[in-house]
């Protein structure tokens, strides 16, 4: 009796053309991910390198020799007040801003999440300041809060209250500036959350209200707990961009950057007024490295604290 062999399945054990093809699709995804990881490589890690050599060195543009000082700049840095007052502000953007925009975030969410006449009208209207362009918001701000021509004083007088100075004074600029940050940040954040409560499964409520559970028991008994992954994520993102806030800083007021008496200076703008006000490279450098450093160790210890296992 004749025996006829049949050729072996694409992908079986023993086929040189299923390898082939694997090895091919393994080789293909390292190229993917070797773009990503080149790009990141050039943009983040080398410009994180040389800013570290930098602050090594007595690195001033305008000068021709760049002497070597070591530590020199760091500590500097210890004794300047103005980095001082930088360091604090930017810690007080940090824990105004992100409680605040978080449990607003939130709130609004939980609104949005009930709601479903015209659902996709309210979340386009407080999603709209996140993609508004920054500088133009900075100046509507700016004039909302002008102390002789805002609106907002302007209601203030038909209430019969005296007017603020808010970016005038020394006292107000720093909370009207947060107030710029959360407004715009406020729509990413209901996005963020909306997400969270939509991956939760509405089993958990009927069950939940089955036992007799109040809506009150309902929010720190499921939605709370099941949320942790995407406050983490909020609390993480919006701690580095208080840490690193520059933008709105600047424009809200352009001729004076930093505010009266440097209220609202933060060390990302200090770190731009001495590299390219002061050609001071080396020292902003060091600086650099500093926030940096607090950025990492923050980011730490928020990943230790707040994220939340849970048993299935």
């Amino acid at each position: 009796m004749a025996i006829t062999s049949r050729p072996l399945r694409p992908g079986r054990a023993g086929n040189p053309a299923g390898g082939s093809l694997q090895r091919h699709h393994t080789r293909t995804a390292y190229l993917f991910l070797f773009l990503p990881l080149a790009f990141f490589l050039v943009v983040r890690f080398v410009p994180t390198v040389m800013a570290m050599r930098m602050s090594l060195f007595e690195w001033n543009i305008l000068k021709p020799a760049q002497p070597f000082v070591g530590v020199e700049n760091y500590q500097t840095l210890l004794a300047d007040a103005r980095f001082g007052q930088a360091l604090r502000n930017t810690a007080l953007y940090t824990v105004i801003g992100v409680p605040v925009q978080i449990a607003l975030g939130l709130g609004v969410a939980l609104l949005l999440a009930r709601i479903t006449a015209l659902r996709g009208l309210y979340r386009a209207l407080y999603f709209a300041p996140y993609v508004t362009p920054v500088v133009a918001a900075a100046w509507v701000w700016q004039w909302l809060f002008s102390p002789q021509f805002g609106p907002i004083n302007t209601v203030l007088m038909w209430l019969h209250l005296p007017p603020q100075a808010f970016l005038t004074s020394p006292t107000q600029a720093l909370a009207t500036t947060a107030g710029l940050v959360v407004w715009q940040n406020l729509g990413y954040q209901v996005v963020l959350f909306l997400a969270g409560l939509a991956a939760i499964p509405r089993s958990y409520y009927e069950a939940a209200e089955m036992d007799g559970a109040s809506g009150t028991q309902a929010f720190w008994k499921i939605t709370w707990p099941l949320l942790n992954p995407t406050i983490v994520f909020s609390v993480i993102t919006g701690t580095i961009a208080y840490l690193q806030l520059f933008t709105q800083v600047v424009n809200l007021n352009f001729t004076d950057q930093g505010g009266p008496l440097g209220s609202t200076t933060t060390v990302a703008l200090y770190i731009y007024q001495l590299a390219f006000g002061r050609f001071q490279m080396g020292y902003a450098s060091a600086i650099t490295v500093v926030l940096f450093v607090i950025i990492l160790a923050i980011t730490l210890v928020q990943l230790k604290f707040l994220t939340r296992r849970y048993d299935t």
